[in-house]
């Protein structure tokens, strides 16, 4: 398995002058980049406080006493390292693709049987990239792939080959099955006991109330989420025109049918059920970003983290 195969380098170009950056205040033991609840000595002032008994005379602010004649103490904010949970949605709808793959790209089992560049694989593509971000500044990675459940995983590291090990997992899983995310959530967060960031991606073409349940027991539980939706340009602007058999592929019966008939009422489905993916997002402080399977990962990418980038700096975080 080659990197070019999912990481191009103009996304390595667009990404290389951001960040991911926590919204939440993160618990770590190393140090890094982000905010930690734990009060010590470490890289960022955060607040003067009056001496104790027992405090050691090093952290006193000598400069504090000159100007009060009174003893303060510095504390300072620890910055420590973020893990990221990437949730990959591995259900029969990300088989869809309507892209023809280029020459050496892609290679996942939804892109093998009909040579096309499917939602799977531009999950892939999103995965890959974000994980190299992350573990480029020395957070912990971990992948987890769903169905019905958890099927497989990545357990979270920051090693030097913890980014093949996800992206030749995400290549050989097979793709199949009907998504619940609401189950695979509940799973994880029986497994992921610290704060941390879940990127869920998936095409969140499910009930807008599994949705809402699932973002909502994640930012219960102190996790940050960033819900990524991956959309096929076919299901974006159904450009068909002439009578087709259109067929679930997670269920549901058969339809034949002209789609310039039906064509307006599906592109108002389609864009009412994409900006309430959006509303519940924003609704639990999450993030929502939509990628045309068409385009290139890293606009997307570079926009949502420099927005989170952004954010940060006005907290001061």
């Amino acid at each position: 398995m080659r990197a070019e195969q999912y990481l191009a380098p103009e996304t390595l170009g667009q990404l290389a002058p951001f960040e991911l950056r926590a919204r939440m205040i993160v618990e770590g033991i190393m140090s890094g980049m982000h905010r930690s609840p734990y009060q010590g000595l470490a890289v960022e002032f955060a607040e003067h406080r009056q001496y104790a008994p027992g405090d050691s005379i090093r952290q006193i602010d000598w400069k504090v006493f000159a100007r009060t004649d009174k003893m303060y103490v510095k504390r300072f904010v620890q910055e420590t390292n973020l893990d990221v949970i990437v949730l990959v949605d591995r259900s029969n709808s990300m088989r869809f693709g309507s892209l023809a793959i280029k020459q050496g790209w892609g290679g996942t089992d939804a892109s093998r049987d009909g040579g096309r560049w499917t939602k799977f694989d531009h999950a892939t593509a999103t995965a890959a990239a974000l994980a190299y971000v992350c573990l480029h500044q020395g957070d912990r990675v971990g992948l987890a792939i769903f169905d019905e459940e958890i099927r497989a995983q990545v357990k979270r590291s920051s090693q030097r080959d913890q980014w093949r090990a996800m992206v030749g997992l995400l290549a050989g899983e097979a793709v199949q099955g009907k998504a619940q995310l609401g189950r695979s959530v509940d799973q994880m967060l029986a497994r992921v006991t610290n704060r941390a960031l879940f990127f869920v991606v998936s095409d969140f073409l499910m009930p807008l109330d599994e949705i809402r349940g699932a973002v909502a027991r994640l930012t219960h539980r102190g996790h940050d989420v960033v819900l990524a939706q991956l959309l096929d340009r076919q299901e974006l602007e159904f450009s068909f025109d002439t009578p087709a058999r259109f067929e679930g592929l997670e269920g549901g019966e058969a339809l034949e049918t002209d789609p310039r008939a039906v064509r307006a009422a599906y592109l108002d489905l389609m864009r009412e059920h994409v900006e309430a993916v959006d509303r519940i997002a924003r609704s639990f402080r999450a993030d929502a970003i939509l990628s045309n399977t068409h385009e290139s990962v890293g606009p997307v990418l570079a926009a949502l983290l420099d927005r989170r980038m952004a954010v940060a700096g006005r907290r001061g975080g």
